[in-house]
């Protein structure tokens, strides 16, 4: 057996738990109201829960947790900009449709990406994260699907799902490549922090709520967190 099999092995078994998440969300397409809330939930848990503690962990010799927390605000304030200057574009619909699977889609990279190189640096640690990562691809994949269904059609939901789920295997191909020093990692994790809180809060919560707007919905929502609050502990 080679060195590299079983993190690649894990980036496949990544990818496909990605896609599942997503055929999953198609399955359930008549109750995407549901779907939209948990799915809200779920993404301000892995702000919350994942990518800041993550953020403020590696930087711990490189940034202060006043910088960390920064970067976490110009990721929100950031894609908040940038997702009104397409909402004013002339062809809105086409590209904020692909705003929120886009970032969703490197996440899922970066999850890839940490998991190649934390296999580098001891396979104990390497087999940690990727079990950390597998624990929330599901709801990479759900997440990914909703997005874009709230936004368009089913055929673009399809082409980013498989996107989607390529990301985690092409990260863990090149993260046993290369080496990133946590100086660099830690602005993409907090920057990704504050554009999953963007995500959930002004995106996926707001549309849930004006589907329905009954207190069922909103308990959809802190099960969403809930659920990635549980997973999260259980990973770490």
């Amino acid at each position: 057996m080679t060195v590299p099999f079983v993190p690649l092995a894990f980036g496949v078994a990544a990818s496909l738990t990605t896609i599942a998440g997503g055929v999953l969300a198609f399955r359930l397409a008549h109750r995407m109201t549901a779907i939209l809330a948990i799915a809200a939930g779920v993404v301000l848990g892995v702000a919350f829960f994942d990518l800041l503690p993550e953020a403020l962990e590696f930087g711990e010799r490189s940034y202060t947790h006043r910088s960390t927390i920064a970067l976490a605000a110009l990721g929100f304030t950031g894609y908040l900009l940038l997702s009104r200057l397409l909402a004013t574009a002339e062809k809105r619909s086409r590209w904020q449709a692909h705003l929120g699977p886009a970032s969703l889609t490197l996440h899922s990279f970066l999850d890839g990406l940490l998991m190649g190189m934390a296999f580098q640096i001891a396979p104990e640690i390497g087999w940690a994260v990727a079990l950390a990562v597998l624990t929330h691809d599901l709801a990479d994949g759900v997440n990914t699907v909703s997005l874009a269904l709230s936004i368009a059609h089913r055929g673009l939901a399809v082409r980013w799902l498989v996107v989607n789920g390529l990301a985690p295997l092409a990260g863990v191909l090149i993260g046993l490549l290369i080496r990133l020093p946590d100086a660099v990692f830690t602005p993409l994790l907090a920057i990704f922090a504050g554009v999953f809180l963007y995500i959930g809060a002004c995106e996926l919560l707001p549309r849930s709520l004006a589907r329905d707007g009954r207190l069922r919905t909103t308990w959809a929502v802190l099960a969403g967190i809930a659920l990635m609050l549980a997973v999260t502990r259980y990973a770490g």
